[in-house]
């Protein structure tokens, strides 16, 4: 049997039993089972025992749940409302005012969460109803927030580099470090559509509120204490070789009981709440994670990896062609699977071709969220859209019109990193080996 046919036959079982409303995790096993029971001599059920045993014990996977119960306590905190009162007062002097708070917010809420769908829905809790009183222009505020959300995957910590890092068997704290960078890129390249978008419609963009003085803006920014603190204890103990990935999540879980008790918000049903949300989370997440192992297995015995890398290598691409066929690919896929589904089903596949090209695979991984934060963002599956749609009430085909600017400033974004990879490289290359 060819491998077209063979990858036919997968790529048919996989959406057939998707479609029967199968859970993502239990589809990718079934997948594999299916692959190595029909082509390849060893027994399916001791590959599956084995590999989805290796999977769950991962040392490096522990970070994963500890973001997202950092995450799942502040979400649970007044700190997206401390954060807009801290950050207002500065906006008010740019062109597009206090539009920016949706993307600073955001980035200074991503370096706390790990989540793109988290940092997307504190920050519009806040921001929503906020500017809408205010009366600036709906399809603005929800394209930046839908936009700045995107945020949670790039700048670090964030779970969808945990996934990658894991899959492609690549460091995590070089990984968090190579997204600084062009997490600030992305969030300037917003804000710098804002001052565009405003200068162009000055009509659009309330009054500035009256002015404070610099000692009532700095009183006012002490808000973002609390928050600063956490990101540097988070980031800067990776950066400085203290701390691995893992025990920086430690770190970071105290910190946001500190600060949710700090103010007030700790108590035992939120701390119960917290704990059972990042559980639930995570589960699904490992389930996808342990099934993606086995159908890597798989593939790698049917030789499918391998094959698929000999024939792009026949093509003939350059290193750009490679990587505008790869983006095209993930913002397709991201049209039907989540993220991380994206990640975990696709690694086993298009890292052998990858590491034949001479790409970096930091840099690489930085791309892949690139395109997964795009994907965020592309209906039917974009899990920001559904956030916004269920915050606001707007058609979701409304939601990604007025998003579409941001798609194209992420890429841009993909361009920026490719022609310039330092932007990328440079910071894991100053870390301690």
């Amino acid at each position: 049997m060819s491998d077209i046919a063979v990858a036919g036959l997968l790529i048919a079982a996989l959406f057939l039993i998707l479609g029967s409303g199968v859970w993502i995790g239990l589809t990718l096993s079934g997948v594999a089972w299916i692959a190595m029971q029909i082509f390849s001599s060893r027994p399916a059920g001791d590959a599956m025992a084995v590999t989805i045993w290796g999977s769950a014990s991962s040392w490096t996977l522990t970070a994963l749940p500890l973001f997202i119960w950092m995450g799942e306590i502040l979400f649970r905190t007044r700190l997206s409302q401390d954060m807009f009162k801290g950050l207002a007062p500065w906006m008010q002097s740019l062109p597009g005012r206090l539009l920016h708070t949706n993307v600073v917010g955001c980035a200074v809420f991503a370096a706390v969460s790990g989540s793109s769908a988290a940092t997307c829905a504190t920050i519009g809790k806040m921001s929503l109803p906020e500017l809408k009183r205010r009366g600036y222009p709906d399809d603005m505020v929800i394209g930046t927030l839908a936009g700045a959300g995107t945020l949670g995957l790039l700048i670090p910590p964030s779970i969808i580099m945990i996934v990658y890092g894991v899959s492609a068997d690549v460091s995590i704290a070089r990984l968090f470090i190579a997204g600084v960078i062009p997490g600030i890129l992305l969030a300037l390249l917003f804000s710098g559509y804002i001052v565009f978008w405003s200068l162009r419609h000055p009509d659009r963009i309330p009054p500035a509120d009256a002015k404070l003085p610099f000692i009532e803006k700095l009183k006012a920014s002490m808000s973002l204490i609390p928050v600063a603190l956490l990101i540097l204890s988070v980031l800067g103990s990776i950066y400085a070789g203290i701390a691995t990935a893992t025990e920086a999540a430690a770190v970071g879980v105290v910190g946001a009981m500190v600060i949710s008790g700090a103010q007030g918000s700790l108590n035992w049903h939120s701390f119960k709440e917290a704990l059972l949300g990042a559980t639930r989370l995570y589960c699904m997440m490992a389930l996808i994670l342990a099934g993606a192992a086995f159908l890597t297995l798989a593939m790698g015995y049917i030789g499918l990896p391998r094959h698929l890398a000999e024939w792009i290598g026949s093509l003939g691409l350059s290193k750009f062609q490679l990587i505008v066929m790869l983006a095209a690919f993930y913002v397709v896929l991201g049209c039907f699977l989540d993220g991380i589904s994206m990640v975990v089903l696709t690694m086993g596949v298009i890292m052998p071709t990858v590491t034949a090209a001479g790409i970096d695979p930091i840099w690489f991984g930085i791309f892949i969220v690139l395109v997964v934060e795009m994907a965020q963002i592309t209906p039917p599956v974009g899990f920001n859209l559904f956030v916004l749609q269920g915050m606001t009430g707007k058609d979701l085909l409304y939601i990604a019109r007025v998003t579409l600017p941001m798609f194209f400033l992420m890429v841009a974004a993909v361009l920026i990193i490719y022609f310039v990879p330092q932007l990328v490289t440079w910071l894991p290359q100053q870390m301690a080996p």
